[in-house]
């Protein structure tokens, strides 16, 4: 029996590529060279296979680019106000917006002309396919994301424009930015429906520590700032029958005649009123439409509220439900609710909740999340914000506010039992202000007064749990500790 010898199996090599193959393959990666020169350096293959001319204009307008870029990142990086400029002044904006578009278009006939320059008519069908699939690919990934960057400066600069105003700016007065902040029920252009919440934000303009002052809405028998239109009106102050604080946009509604020269008269009337009662000026103001606050909460995700109480859903007698107790991120409905029931409590405790709300929107609404959001948070903005801070102070204001997100914020609210808001003492409400901004910037005594007339000290101590309130320690008669404390956040 012969033994039979296995051979291993023997695979044909694979055949040699003729000459005009190897040509082919050379002229493809060629093609392909140029286009990748074209996503790393514009303008390069243009100066190596094409119209030099070209080629040196967009290899110069490429470097200076990143050359601007890398100087306005590193100086925006230690001055903040220059990227906030940058970044709010509209005109820089549109121009920014063309300057994307034109690149957009430009970068894709460069990737165009680098495609022509591959003489694709000289590739096999395989590889020119190939070509066009890649050219394809980077000529519209890069015109895309351009022309979005485009897109999302336009949204920028439209909402600057829609929610900021146009006016000169104002000075701030005794180193503080006044502004006042009007929570409504109406859109922008509805002023003759009452305001439903009315703060003053008194901002340090070098440290951003913000003092929060509220004021009731309920107040009577007030005077109004010394000279203004509505102190020749009411000499003695606003004491006819049912007039309260929020019913002065009404009353300027109606006497549209006497703010002839204010775009906004219920708001002429209403600052007036404020000064009166604060002893402040008013730099700016800020109106928010409480039914597009529901949009802005959910663009921004909602915001983690620590619920002390349930919080009816529903007016008074038309409840519907309850936010209940405990920790939770509230958006839409529900955090406007929260910031705005008073069918089971009064409007001292939605006073201390709204504030609650501030509180955690500042602390918890980070540069990235608006970044992040910022179309939705735009749309929102649109719908339910506008103010009469001029656009060329928007940089001003973003720099504070980053400020303020590090620093404890104080406040101080004109209401019982401190104030009766139907008789209030002005010089003690005068005094409050007072105490509460200098206690802020650190220039109180040991005994906690500013040396004002009429001042009473801050509670610095939170109440006993069994003062336990919906949004704040504190009830009715001993007053809620989030309207009148040295650090909102613990308060709340």
């Amino acid at each position: 029996m012969s033994a039979q010898t296995a051979s291993p199996t023997v695979r044909p090599s694979s055949p040699a590529r003729t000459p005009a193959e190897r040509a082919a393959r050379v002229r493809f990666r060629r093609a392909l060279s140029l286009m990748a020169m074209t996503l790393v350096l514009p303008g390069s293959a243009q100066l190596v296979a094409g119209n030099r001319r070209v080629g040196r204009w967009a290899l110069r307008i490429s470097a200076g680019l990143v050359a601007l870029a890398v100087v306005v990142g590193l100086t925006s990086y230690f001055w903040h106000g220059l990227f906030f400029f940058l970044g709010t002044t509209p005109w820089v904006l549109t121009w920014l917006r063309l300057a994307l578009i034109a690149l957009g278009i430009g970068w894709a006939g460069l990737f165009v002309d680098a495609w022509r320059l591959g003489q694709p008519l000289t590739l096999s069908l395989n590889h020119r396919r190939w070509a066009i699939a890649v050219n394809g690919v980077l000529a519209l990934s890069v015109a895309s994301a351009l022309l979005y960057g485009s897109h999302e400066v336009g949204v920028t600069r439209g909402a600057l424009v829609a929610m900021f105003g146009s006016g000169e700016a104002s000075n701030a007065v005794d180193g503080r930015y006044n502004v006042l902040l009007l929570g409504a029920d109406s859109g922008v252009s509805r002023w003759g429906l009452r305001t439903d919440s009315m703060t003053v934000a008194s901002i340090d303009a070098d440290t951003g520590k913000t003092v929060l002052i509220g004021l009731p809405r309920n107040m009577e028998n007030f005077p109004f700032r010394e000279g203004s239109i509505m102190a020749k009106q009411f000499p003695h102050g606003y004491d006819c029958s049912g007039c309260e604080l929020n019913s002065l946009t009404t009353y300027a509604d109606d006497h549209r005649a006497l703010f002839k020269d204010y775009d906004q008269p219920g708001v002429e009337a209403t600052i007036e009123g404020i000064e009166g009662i604060t002893g402040l000026r008013i730099n700016y103001w800020a109106m928010v439409n409480l039914q597009g606050f529901r949009d802005l909460a959910d663009a921004v995700g909602g915001v983690t509220i620590n619920v002390r109480q349930p919080i009816a859903i529903g007016k008074t007698g038309a409840v519907t439900g309850y936010i209940q107790p405990g920790v939770q991120k509230l958006t839409g409905d529900k955090l406007l609710w929260y910031a705005r029931s008073r069918a089971t409590s009064d409007d001292y405790s939605r006073m201390a909740r709204q504030k609650c709300v501030m509180a955690a929107m500042l602390q918890q609404v980070s540069p990235t999340d608006v970044v992040k959001h910022f179309d939705s948070i735009a749309s929102a903005g649109r719908a339910m914000f506008k103010t009469s801070i001029p656009t060329s102070e928007v940089g001003t204001f973003v720099d504070l506010a980053l400020k303020a997100r590090k620093q404890k914020v104080a406040t101080v609210s004109l209401v019982p039992p401190a104030i009766n808001t139907g008789h209030p003492d002005i010089a003690k409400a005068h005094g409050l202000v007072a105490d509460a901004i200098a206690k802020a910037e650190g220039k109180d005594d040991e005994s906690g007064k500013s040396g004002k007339s009429g001042g009473t000290k801050p509670h610095k101590k939170q109440a006993t749990p069994q003062q336990l309130t919906e949004g704040s320690y504190g009830s009715l008669s001993t007053g809620y500790v989030a309207n009148q404390t040295d650090d909102l956040s613990s308060a709340c």
